[in-house]
């Protein structure tokens, strides 16, 4: 093994473009033979997936899971040992090392921050021992003084990282920003800043000019290279997915801008071969050939926040229209008849809420949270998948349509289908039989286009004299 420093990629804002450039480097430098890791020591995110652990399986964000999938290794839940996953507004579930921890959750946050320093310090240095090089990526932005902050300052100096800074400069003021971020963080932080990234730039690059040698002049960060606005197919690490590239008649499918929304990326691929339109009012539901219930990080609120705006009786009708309903995990869950929450999971107090009803099924919420990867019998195919949950659905024995090792894992009443399996709107021979779309994966092309942006705009021989140890 070759032994390189690492490269940490922070961001003078948050969305500046640090994801999607880790996953870019981690792409490139797989093309240049050199064995890469992602690492990011908390994320924040209700897109997850499962991933082998010591013990098991666990979730990491779905980030990282791509970054991996980018560096042609397989996703570890080292490379996102905290995950923070919002429940409202001012709580969020704690994950950590891929499974939850209820005393951290319960924890005010200015009371974790030592307890979880260790899991991502650990999970780092696991990583450095076993791969050439990691390609660290920041949280929010270094400068935001007002926070402990371990994800970036703590963590580019634990790691030893050469670092490169990202600002948005489509938003404007990227100068400025990237001035502020390098004159605002600490000392041991800025004296790692070795270069600078515009990120989502449109246009002719010359015009820049003469403010890169002027902000070099003033930080002694290196120009870095500019990259320009890329019409790249991955998912959005957050929220929905919506490309607008379906091809001339292609099927709509509706599916509810869930406040709580939770793994959407699992509709990427579908993405480009329907038209998927997010609903926020009735009207949405208009033409739809398609309707799409996805998972939901917050079951109650989320089908709560449906009723308030009649989206709840927009499914019913186009259930008893004839219309496609399907359901994906929390989705499934709102298809039933109850919910009955004996944890406090959903903040029912012990107490059942009242789902659809469209499907004689009913979930319990449990104590342990569910996190498998699972094969799946559907109607005598299999197909992989993989599930995060707390609810037990039971109930319609007679409607069951699919099983893993686990159990019943999707019902069907006519046209309405439900299912507790996340991943399967990936499966291209699933996405056929079921909704007669034809998808490809996107993916592996668009790794190859990030890997050549990368070569194309970036200055390559910065980034090898970085790393170089």
């Amino acid at each position: 093994m070759t032994a390189h420093r690492p490269l940490m990629v922070l961001g003078c804002t948050s969305d500046a473009g640090k994801s999607l450039l880790v996953t870019a480097l981690c792409a490139w430098f797989r093309g240049q033979g050199v064995r890469v890791a992602p690492f990011k020591a908390q994320n924040m995110s209700n897109n997850a997936r499962v991933v082998a652990t010591s013990h098991g399986s666990g979730e990491i964000g779905v980030a990282q899971w791509l970054q991996a999938r980018a560096a042609g290794v397989e996703p570890d839940v080292r490379m996102n040992p905290v995950l923070l996953k919002p429940e409202a507004d001012t709580r969020s579930q704690v994950v950590v090392r891929g499974i939850v921890d209820r005393e951290l959750t319960a924890t005010p946050w200015q009371e974790r921050h030592d307890a979880l320093w260790t899991p991502m310090a650990e999970g780092f240095d696991a990583l450095a021992s076993e791969f050439d090089l990691v390609v660290i990526e920041g949280a929010g932005s270094p400068a935001e003084i007002n926070l402990v902050d371990q994800v970036n300052n703590r963590m580019v100096e634990h790691a030893d990282a050469a670092a490169l800074l990202v600002s948005d400069i489509d938003r404007g003021g990227s100068f400025a920003h990237l001035y502020g971020t390098w004159a605002l963080v600490p000392e041991a932080t800025r004296e790692r800043l070795a270069g600078y990234v515009l990120n989502k730039f449109r246009g002719d690059p010359t015009l820049l000019v003469p403010a890169p040698a002027r902000l070099t002049e003033l930080t002694g960060m290196a120009d870095a290279g500019v990259l320009p606005m890329l019409r790249h197919r991955l998912p959005r690490e957050e929220g929905a997915v919506e490309h607008g590239e379906a091809p001339s008649g292609a099927p709509l499918v509706v599916m509810p801008r869930l406040p709580f929304g939770s793994n959407l990326d699992e509709f990427h691929m579908l993405s480009h071969a329907a038209s998927v339109r997010w609903a926020t009012d009735v009207a949405s539901f208009e033409q739809a050939d398609i309707v799409l219930l996805p998972g939901s990080k917050h079951v109650v609120a989320d089908l709560a926040w449906m009723r308030e705006r009649g989206l709840d009786v927009a499914v019913a009708q186009a259930a008893a229209s004839g219309t496609p309903v399907i359901g994906v995990c929390g989705g499934a869950m709102m298809l039933g008849l109850s919910l009955d929450d004996l944890t406090h999971a959903e903040g029912l107090a012990g107490g059942s809420a009242q789902m659809l009803g469209l499907l004689p099924i009913r979930t319990t919420m449990v104590d342990e949270k569910l996190t498998v990867r699972s094969s799946i019998d559907w109607e005598g195919e299999q197909h992989d998948g993989y599930e995060i949950r707390y609810g037990q659905v039971s109930g319609g024995d007679d409607l069951v349509i699919g099983r893993s090792e686990l159990g019943p894992v999707a019902w069907r009443s006519g046209n309405v289908v439900a299912t507790t399996v996340h991943g399967l709107f990936e499966d291209a021979a699933f996405v056929d039989r079921l909704l007669g779309i034809r998808i490809s994966s996107v993916l592996d092309d668009t790794f190859s286009q990030l890997a050549d942006a990368v070569e194309q705009h970036l200055d390559t021989e910065l980034l090898r004299r970085l790393i170089s140890m």
